[in-house]
């Protein structure tokens, strides 16, 4: 497997402990979704959200733990719309509903990772190189005459880029026709810097900005001024650096004035205050302990003890109340001294970079980033890496754990197998350095050993039944060093001849290091990188600020936008490309032969004596001699034998076993195939008008209408607004027996992982060339989705289809053998719900008692049915799963009417159905109703024992239903949202300090809308915490809502109204939105406006009356507690509370769900 660095604006990926910090707002990734509600139907998990969530949305407690230094060579999908149709929409305003701790860190690769079912969320995900490289260096240092920085052929925005007087490195990015503003400022320290008596001090320093300035003294007060102003903050440590942003509404110019203002002064006169100081330890060690279980984190600290002690990079970075609090005190050190002094000794202008994306003039941006950011002390330091770059070897010497030559040998919390072999790759100067990463030959190289089509690494391993999938990439990458690594997914059979998979790796990269690699490689890549470039289009202002301000650390002045955009990134040797026009070859053979030259270096590095090796298996518990430090990872570490060594050195030639380069990609499309067929709207040069922005978007059309007991209703709109030649088809098949029973769920989850394997080595060429699908099983019938350019789609998606539907034998296993390797696949994706975090645990159940049984089976249920499977059962459901039903189709993009129905021609004769009756359509999901209780007494509360029994966090989650269902209502509880989100989070965390994960969100079922607020402690009881989030809402009415003034409610509304009727940025997210509308059967293509109609009505009172009637007139609501068995323990929940003839009291155990659901179901 491998990604790539995408022309799509975005931040770095949140997802790895290489950077830490107060995630506020983040979205899920589809394997994130997958492992957290595993035991929920597929199209539980939405690819867009079907409507914009409230710019108001702030959520603060999670940890920022980001991947940006780790990356995927290329992106290996487009981006498939597909809505949750069972689900009418989810409206989290927090992150925290998704489990951020288990998104993708590229070495934990599970099966599913191999699946394009599962890999769709990762289109377009832009993951840019962060390596640091000092500002002052020749690679960002140009003429001070004006730099024309190069950007893509559709973004029309002014960019400049300049020194203020104090230092200070500054991007403006001018957008008339945005709404909102950006901005991020990136200060060059990080943990490396932290003392070696203080480990995790500048974690703690990126916490403490937040807390109080000289000119704003009130702690959290620009987190206050944000909510109240539609936006949101955070922040994050990487090794190196330390990135802090915001965005907020921009409509107003001295609210953004403001803004930057308050920013300003966090770098200016931060106050360290001492209660500031002692109470957010109780933060950082909240934050540290809901990361000790996690295979990420304990990976990731074991990566680091393997590196030289003395190299700054083998620090513990987290930090925790042992190393900030117990070990000061030992040490006699004052942990707020050490703080001003280490913000004195590096928060320095001339080591700041600040980029800015606004609606406003670059002249006027120019004033506020001068009145904002001027002030910032210059104190002429030099960048922290001077102190040890280039002179503290990174390996070679011993570090904690034994490198080159050895294994470690890990026990997993998850169900994890796998190996990975790591080089070490060492620069010998900033120069060096600077060269690599103009030159990318890691991109090569990973784009090399992680393909995945014929003749691959991959491809042979599966053959041999070793692996389920494989990735390729760079992994720690500071400013002295990287590490290279491939890991491979082990089957059972694969975990026991890991010598034999090492040696085939050795083969692969024997064979790249002695047979020239053919110049269409490289062609191919420029031109598929070229393409994203050319097409590449706006992204949210938040995350393009981050991917601009990492970048400024990177890349020349001229770059910042290209340079993690794009290849070849030099004409010659001294020359770097200055043209923005798109390419679709090198200018010159000698272009093409600098990268050939520095990929050439780098795959001459990868030799057995400079590896090391990490292999992950629960096999080894209770065999274990060593424990490490910070999370308590049981290990083993051994020298490889000389025997083994050699055997690698001398490995096979490549050729003999079939491996070979991947061959040439016919699925690239052709210049005459990227014609767009209708002329795209001219793109606002301004804001849109409040009156603009009302009017409705052209909805699809019906232009194959069967009747309701024909074959098909075929939906078709052509492109006129994103000017791509791209379009996204949509057929879903309704039919009802499906997902009926918890067999049956399993064997569709089977079905998909099947097919998605089978037909990776031809749908791989497709997806590196922005072509997908996607396979969804779900309760109401089963769906497929096609997507990308539209030269090759209609090929690329008949030979999918016919192979999904006709071709049964080549998508199914082809022995008994292969069957049990997928349930072994899909066993272990459920086991992994036993160690998410508590409070993922906590919405879980909380979401099985709103969801229909037949629509949502739970991880038991489906684990339970899997392991009963058989493959005689799989190949008889697959035959019938295509055999009768309701065809619905929507044809989006670039294809017209004609082209359209063509198109569901093919796909009819394809899949050869036999219609049904209406009366056979499957019944839509609905909402089941919570049990009303009177606020007097005691609320329904679901107590359960925490799955991991190693986790001690305690977690309670409240939800608090509404069943009405007009717009009116619908905007109300999100109203009610924004207004409580900062207070309770304000109470509960930065008070009371119950919990690092504080939050509150809205969500969806149905047609119903939920409140939810969550919090996790590892300080307090599940009652205790319980207790305290009901005290907050028992005081909503009186403290928040009768004080509103009818300005305080202007902006609550004004931050809804403008994420409704927020442009959308890509034809995904508007084909989404169609296809939301057209399975749930509603058409109501204008609901945002209609919303927002609502929203404009709202006044006081309703806001009053709502909350009186959802919380006391007719209070359905349900606590679910997650009670652990070590740390805050709560008495241990029983299994069932309800009475010998099964009547349910308000207290409820976890066998009291099923019961709870069937009351349920007989009210919906």
């Amino acid at each position: 497997m491998h990604t790539k660095i995408s022309a799509t604006e975005s931040s770095a990926d949140p997802t790895s402990p290489a950077m830490f910090g107060c995630l506020r707002r983040r979205q899920c990734s589809l394997l994130a979704a997958l492992l957290l509600l595993n035991t929920s139907l597929p199209s539980a998990v939405a690819f867009l959200p079907s409507s914009p969530p409230s710019r108001t949305s702030n959520c603060r407690q999670k940890c920022h733990i980001n991947n940006a230094d780790r990356k995927w060579p290329r992106t290996i999908s487009t981006a498939v719309p597909a809505s949750n149709d069972e689900n009418d929409e989810y409206e989290f305003s927090t992150p925290a509903f998704n489990d951020a701790d288990s998104i993708t860190r590229r070495r934990l690769v599970l099966s599913l990772l191999a699946s394009t079912s599962f890999a769709p969320l990762a289109a377009n995900a832009i993951a840019p190189s962060t390596t640091v490289a000092n500002a002052a260096t020749p690679l960002a240092a140009e003429a001070a005459t004006p730099i024309r920085i190069l950007k893509p052929p559709l973004d029309k925005r002014t960019y400049e880029t300049y020194t203020l007087p104090n230092g200070l490195q500054v991007l403006l990015c001018s957008d008339p026709a945005s709404t909102t503003s950006a901005v991020a400022m990136n200060v060059h320290v990080g943990a490396c810097s932290d003392p070696v008596e203080i480990p995790g001090l500048a974690h703690f320093c990126e916490h403490m900005l937040f807390l109080g300035t000289e000119l704003y003294p009130e702690e959290d007060s620009f987190t206050k001024f944000l909510s109240a102003n539609g936006g949101n903050n955070n922040a994050f440590t990487d090794s190196e650096k330390t990135v802090y942003y915001f965005e907020l509404d921009a409509s107003i110019n001295s609210r953004f004035s403001e803004a930057l203002l308050r920013f300003g002064s966090f770098f200016s006169g931060p106050l360290f205050t001492e209660s500031a100081t002692a109470r957010e330890l109780n933060a950082i060690d909240s934050e540290n302990s809901k990361n000790l279980q996690n295979d990420i984190f304990r990976l990731y600290e074991l990566e680091k003890d393997r590196v030289n002690s003395e190299h700054p990079y083998s620090k513990f970075f987290t930090g925790n109340k042992e190393t900030l609090l117990e070990g000061t005190k030992r040490q006699g050190i004052n942990l707020r001294q050490q703080l001003v002094k280490f913000y004195e000794a590096y928060y320095s202008a001339n080591q700041m970079s600040l980029a800015v994306v606004a609606p406003q003039s670059i002249s006027q941006l120019k004033k506020f980033v001068s009145e904002g950011f001027g002030s910032i002390p210059n104190r002429e330091v030099n960048p922290p890496e001077d102190k040890w770059a280039f002179r503290v070897p990174p390996y070679g010497k011993s570090g904690l754990v034994p490198a080159q030559k050895n294994v470690v040998e890990i026990v997993p919390i998850q169900e994890l197998r796998q190996v990975s072999i790591t080089w070490p790759i060492e620069f010998a100067s900033k120069e060096d350095r600077n060269l690599f990463s103009l030159n990318k030959p890691d991109y090569f190289v990973g784009w090399l050993l992680g393909h995945e089509g014929e003749g691959s690494l991959l491809s042979y391993l599966k053959d041999k039944g070793w692996a389920n999938s494989l990735g390729a990439s760079d992994n720690a990458n500071l400013s002295d060093f990287i590490t290279f690594e491939v890991t491979v997914e082990l089957t059972n059979k694969g975990l026991g001849v890991i010598d034999d998979v090492c040696e085939t790796i050795f083969s692969y990269v024997r064979m790249l290091q002695e047979s020239p690699i053919p110049d269409y490689v490289f062609d191919e890549n420029l031109q598929l990188d070229e393409l994203e470039w050319r097409y590449s289009t706006k992204g949210q202002p938040v995350n393009y600020v981050q991917s601009l301000v990492t970048a400024m650390d990177k890349f020349p002045p001229s770059l910042y936008i290209a340079g993690p955009r794009r290849l070849a990134l030099k004409e010659s040797e001294s020359k770097l490309i200055s043209s923005d026009d798109p390419r679709t070859s090198f200018k010159t053979k000698g272009q093409r032969d600098i990268l050939k030259a520095a990929y050439t270096d780098l795959i001459n590095s990868l030799t057995v004596d400079n590896s090391f090796l990490t292999v992950f298996s629960k096999t080894f518990e209770g065999k274990t001699s060593k424990k490490e430090k910070w999370y308590g990872t049981e290990y083993n570490v051994r020298p490889i034998p000389m025997s083994t060594l050699m055997r690698w050195q001398s490995c096979v030639r490549a050729g003999s076993i079939g491996l070979a380069y991947p061959r040439e990609n016919v699925f690239i499309p052709s210049e005459s195939g990227l014609l767009v067929k209708k002329k795209q709207k001219q793109a606002p040069s301004k804001a849109l008008t409040f009156q603009e922005k009302l009017k409705p978007i052209t909805p699809p059309t019906v232009i194959r209408d069967d009747g309701d007991e024909g074959r098909w209703t075929v939906y078709h709109k052509i492109d006129d607004r994103f000017g791509k030649p791209k379009a996204f088809l949509i057929f879903q098949l309704l039919t009802g027996d499906l997902y009926s029973t918890p067999l049956k769920a399993s064997l569709a989850s089977l079905y998909q992982t099947c097919a998605a394997d089978k037909l990776n080595e031809y749908t791989y060429d497709a997806r590196l060339a922005d072509l997908s699908y996607d396979l969804q099983v779900m309760p109401r019938g089963v769906r497929l989705t096609f997507g990308g350019y539209n030269d090759k789609l209609k090929d690329f998606a008949s030979y999918v289809s016919s192979k999904l539907a006709r071709d049964l034998d080549d998508v199914l296993p082809s022995n008994e053998e292969e069957f049990e390797r997928y349930k072994d696949n899909l066993l272990r994706a459920y086991s992994a719900f036993k160690v998410k975090q508590p409070y993922a645990h906590a919405i879980y159940y909380s979401s099985l008692t709103q969801t229909q049984r037949n629509f949502q089976y739970t991880n038991d249920q489906l684990v339970a049915a899997l392991k009963e499977t058989t493959l005689d059962q799989l190949v008889d459901y697959v035959k019938a799963l295509w055999a009768s039903g309701k065809g619905e189709a929507l044809i989006q993009g670039n294809y017209d009417k004609k082209e359209a129905l063509d198109f569901v021609d093919a796909i009819d004769k394809t899949l050869a159905f036999k219609p049904i009756t209406s009366d056979q359509y499957p019944a839509r999901i609905k909402a089941l109703p919570l049990p009303v209780t009177n606020p007097a007494e005691k609320p329904t509360r679901l107590s359960i024992s925490e799955p991991n029994p190693s986790n001690n966090n305690a977690a309670a989650h409240i939800a608090l239903q509404c069943l009405a269902k007009s717009e009116k209502d619908h905007v109300l509880i999100e109203i009610i949202s924004a207004i409580i989100q900062e207070p309770f989070y304000d109470d509960l965390r930065t008070k009371q300090q119950l919990g690092y994960i504080v939050s509150s969100g809205v969500k969806a079922v149905a047609q119903s809308r939920t409140l939810s607020v969550i919090v996790q402690s590892n300080v307090a009881p599940a009652e205790k915490v319980t207790l305290a989030m009901i005290k907050c809402l028992d005081s909503v009415s009186d403290q928040l809502l009768k004080p509103l003034t009818s300005i305080d409610i202007e902006l609550f509304v004004k931050g809804l109204v403008d994420s409704r009727l927020e442009p959308d940025k890509q034809l995904a997210v508007e084909v989404t939105r169609n296809w939301s509308e057209i399975s749930n059967g509603r058409f109501q293509y204008d609901r945002l406006q209609a919303e927002v109609a609502a929203l404009l009505s709202i006044t006081k009172q309703d806001i009053i009356d709502y909350w009186d009637q959802l919380y006391v007139k007719e209070r359905r609501m349900l606590v679910s507690e997650i009670v652990p068995r070590l740390g805050p323990t709560s008495k241990e929940p029983a299994l069932s509370y309800a009475s010998p003839d099964g009547v349910l009291a308000t207290l409820l155990g976890i066998n009291d769900i099923e019961q709870l659901r069937a009351n349920g179901e007989a009210q919906a």
